[in-house]
C-alpha cells in the first residue's frame, strides 16, 4: 500500500520539540571485546537492511580532535554498539561495510564514513543516505531529526550527543541514544518507501 505524500517540506525546531519522542525498545548489545564481534557480525549479516550511524568523542577545544568511538548497526529487533576506541576495525565489521547486499541507511553517510576511514581504509557498499534521497519526497531537511519529525511525526532526543563516548561505560541514556539514532534510520526509510513521491498522487 503506497501512502499519499504529506510530508513538509521544512519544520521548525519549535514543532518537533512537541512532537511525541520514538526510542528504541529492543535489546542493545555493547560490543567491547573482540571474542564477541564474529557473533555479533553474522547475527547483522543475516538482515537484508541495517541501520547505520557513528559517534565521536566531542571536543570543546579548538584544534582537537578525536577519532571515532562508537559505530552503531541495528536491526528492526536489536541493536549492536561496537566500541571502536576499545576494539579494532576488523575483518568481518569491514565485510559488513562493504557487503553491496546489505543495505546500511544512515543520516550524513559520507561523514561517518570519513571518521571510519580515519580507523582504517575500506570500500563502502550498500550505502543509501537519508539526506540525499529526502529531497526525492520534497524534504528539504537534512538533520536525522527533522527527518524523524516530518516522516514519523516522532521526536528523537539530542541529550546525549555532546557526552562522552570514550567513558569506560556507556550509561543507559547514552545506549539507548546511540541504538535510537541507528534504528530510527530503518524506521524512516521504511517509511518513506511506503509514500508516494509526487504530493498530487
Amino acid at each position: 500500500m503506497t501512502y499519499k505524500n504529506h510530508f513538509s517540506e521544512k519544520i521548525s525546531n519549535e514543532v518537533a520539540a512537541q512532537l511525541p519522542a520514538i526510542e528504541f525498545q529492543g535489546p542493545i548489545r555493547i560490543i567491547d571485546r573482540e571474542e564477541q564481534i564474529e557473533a555479533a557480525c553474522a547475527e547483522l549479516r543475516r538482515w537484508p537492511l541495517i541501520g547505520f550511524d557513528t559517534e565521536t568523542r566531542p571536543s570543546f577545544r579548538v584544534g582537537v580532535t578525536f577519532r571515532v568511538s562508537l559505530l552503531q548497526l541495528a536491526t528492526p529487533e536489536q541493536c549492536f554498539l561496537f566500541r571502536l576506541n576499545k576494539i579494532p576495525l576488523v575483518k568481518p565489521i569491514l565485510q559488513l561495510l562493504e557487503d553491496p547486499h546489505i543495505l546500511k541507511i544512515g543520516a550524513d553517510v559520507a561523514g561517518d564514513l570519513r571518521s571510519l576511514r580515519q580507523l582504517r581504509r575500506f570500500r563502502e557498499g550498500g550505502f543509501i543516505d537519508l539526506q540525499r534521497i529526502a529531497p526525492e519526497w520534497g524534504i528539504e531537511e537534512k538533520s536525522l531529526r527533522k527527518l524523524s519529525a516530518i516522516v514519523l511525526g516522532k521526536r528523537v532526543s539530542k541529550a546525549q550527543r555532546l557526552s562522552n563516548w570514550e567513558a569506560a561505560t556507556l550509561t543507559d541514556k547514552q545506549q539507548l541514544y546511540a541504538a535510537t539514532d541507528a534504528w530510527v534510520c530503518i524506521r524512516i526509510y521504511n517509511q518513506l518507501l511506503k509514500t508516494s513521491k509526487n504530493k498530487n498522487s
